[in-house]
């Protein structure tokens, strides 16, 4: 009778395959742990471009309806002036 050892051999071989998979190979578990790192900074990212997105669309939204804004950016922006107006600037 031979003896089950290269059963037993096969079987390790396979459980070594097995987990090099696991830890090394493709899907494995530190590229999954990374893929989700990836994720999660996408997620914040896409957050803090929404808000921006949502900033700048009220402003146009401010400046599509009212004149106020405009003369606004255009005061502060630009160092316009009203017609009348003098302007005085301070310098220490």
């Amino acid at each position: 009778m031979r003896s089950p050892y290269w059963l037993l051999v096969a079987l390790i071989l396979l459980l070594v395959g097995l987990q090099y998979r696991l830890w090394v190979g493709d899907g494995s578990l530190a590229q999954v742990t990374d893929l989700s790192r990836q994720i999660a900074d996408q997620q914040g990212e896409n957050q803090r471009l929404l808000e921006r997105n949502r900033i700048l669309e009220a402003e146009v939204m401010e400046l599509k309806k009212g004149m106020e804004t405009v003369e606004e950016r255009a005061r502060h922006e630009l160092g316009m002036v009203k017609e009348g107006e003098t302007l005085y600037q301070l310098t220490e």
